[in-house]
């Protein structure tokens, strides 16, 4: 079990993130994604990301990682969870593209990881800091969500947004496809948040 766990996930999460471009012509990973913009007294604090992952890929996750089978991820599980399936993903940016005022940042690392089973899907909540500092003028942030070798396909989830701690701020936001940054040759066109915010004046 232990051997099977730890080839199935290398496989996944890194063997083909290097070779999918020219070895896959789909994607084989379903992500259902949903953001959360966090703000603090600062400005923007950053997003709070939940992942439903598809049937197929929870079933191998559940297999390899819940050990009494009952359904139940128990907090030794998530470790491992987070050790053998999620942490390699530091290597990617944990699939998350980010722009501030048109300037990339750097996703380097994400706070508070936790998984679960429901409904039989697997989901991944975690945080991603992005500190940027409110003012009387608008501040733009984008945020995309994907796997550039399209192993991983990630969709926005029904309702994908919503806002905490935001009561200070006049915010603004829009989805879209960013058709400026194609991916997989120039065939995705990843699905997109933009958010505007300053701090309420008056």
């Amino acid at each position: 079990m232990k051997h099977r766990a730890i080839f199935s996930l290398a496989l996944i999460l890194f063997v083909v993130f290097v070779h999918a471009p020219l070895l896959l012509p789909h994607p084989h990973v379903f992500i259902y994604n949903s953001i959360k913009v966090v703000f603090d007294e600062n400005g923007l604090a950053g997003f709070r990301l939940k992942w439903v992952f598809d049937e197929m890929f929870s079933n191998m996750i559940v297999h390899d990682f819940d050990k009494n089978r009952n359904g139940h991820l128990e907090p030794s599980e998530i470790r491992d969870i987070k050790n053998g399936a999620f942490s390699n993903l530091k290597n990617f940016n944990y699939f998350t593209h980010i722009r501030i005022n048109n300037r990339v940042f750097k996703v380097d690392f994400v706070k508070d990881f936790s998984a679960k089973i429901k409904d039989n899907a697997l989901i991944y909540r975690f945080f991603v800091p992005c500190h940027v500092r409110a003012g009387s003028s608008f501040k733009e942030v984008r945020i995309s969500i994907y796997d550039i070798s399209f192993y991983c396909s990630v969709f926005l989830a029904k309702n994908p947004v919503g806002f905490e701690n935001a009561s200070s701020y006049e915010v603004h936001h829009q989805i879209g496809r960013n058709k400026k940054e194609a991916y997989y040759y120039g065939q995705v066109y990843p699905e997109e948040l933009v958010v505007r915010f300053r701090r309420k004046t008056g």
